[in-house]
């Protein structure tokens, strides 16, 4: 009797295949990324911390993972379901090439982690942040090692039950890993908010900036923003990126004035909440303006700023002849 089953992969099984293992390495790779985003948010380093590019991190990794699973079960599905009917299949040559290739990579993986584990014990450099990471990276390197051995070993194709609960597992993982989000770097609300504040406070730094700028030229602060605007560099005076209200600029003395905007978030909360951070705004968005003091409340908060002449008094040219 002629067997017509296919013992070659066919077109379907190549787009399953390769979808499966992209699917695969994706949720691998934005799985790792989103724990070591958590892990720097738990364990803030003072040294390299920013909130801002942790909570990027986070959408990029969370937007991967939330995406790329599903399918990555659902290509699983549909291959143990035609491997299941063809158990010839098992034996074909693409899938066992990406099978030892993805023990390959997982391998390598676990060897570089040890080596960079080794490394920093020896130069006394094992922070709770650093093992945390590399212990994420590990577990998950020896897991996937761990499930395509079986996966070339087990003689129970179409029986076991361990696929199907390995991919509940994962969904409850990947929900699991969504709602920690919202504990640890917040929810999408509170984090659109706090990057509105982040702008607030850009807006007033370059503000500060054209305003001591001014000064210098003119020895005088202007009467109002208005003032600074200027066609020739293009300079704008920003407003409040959500409202569009104009931020208040009040002059206190000759030398004093006064910034204001209203925020939504408190930087105070903040470092209740990171604690080990040096500050919320640790990089200065623009113009040099150094790590001056920007904390304020979810209010109207206004920033007094008093210049000092001799200072930033104006250099005076040579005369040519």
């Amino acid at each position: 009797m002629n067997n017509t089953t296919p013992k070659h992969n066919t077109p379907r099984d190549v787009f399953l295949y390769l979808l499966n293992i992209l699917t695969f390495y994706l949720s691998i790779i934005g799985f790792i990324m989103l724990y070591i985003q958590y892990i720097a948010a738990t364990f803030p380093d003072p040294l390299n911390f920013y909130y801002t590019a942790i909570a990027n991190t986070v959408r990029v990794a969370t937007s991967i993972f939330v995406v790329a699973v599903p399918v990555f079960i659902l290509t699983s599905w549909l291959l143990a379901k035609d491997l299941k009917k063809n158990p010839e299949k098992r034996e074909g040559r693409l899938r066992k090439w990406l099978i030892y290739f993805t023990l390959f990579v997982s391998s390598v993986t676990i060897i570089v982690n040890l080596i960079i584990v080794v490394y920093n014990f020896l130069s006394g450099e094992l922070t709770i942040q650093f093992f945390l990471k590399t212990l994420t990276v590990l577990l998950v390197a020896l897991a996937v090692f761990g499930y395509y051995i079986w996966e070339l070993r087990r003689k129970d194709a179409g029986t076991s039950r361990v696929p199907k609960i390995l991919a509940w597992v994962l969904a409850c993982v990947v929900l699991a890993s969504i709602v920690a989000g919202f504990f640890i770097v917040g929810t999408p609300t509170e984090q659109r908010a706090r990057r509105f504040d982040e702008q607030r406070v850009g807006d007033l730094q370059i503000l500060q900036s054209q305003i001591l700028n001014y000064w210098i030229q003119k020895q005088s602060l202007p009467s109002n923003l208005n003032i600074l605007e200027d066609s020739i560099s293009g300079f704008l005076v920003p407003k409040d990126p959500d409202s569009d209200a104009p931020y208040e600029y009040l002059i206190a003395s000759p030398l004093s004035f006064e910034l204001c905007a209203t925020f939504k978030t408190s930087t105070k909360d903040f470092k209740a909440s990171y604690k080990g951070s040096r500050d919320f705004y640790v990089e200065p968005v623009s113009y040099g303006s150094f790590q001056q003091n920007w904390d304020h409340e979810a209010e109207r908060a206004c920033f007094q700023r008093t210049i000092d002449p001799e200072l930033y008094k104006q250099k005076q040219l040579p005369v040519q002849y």
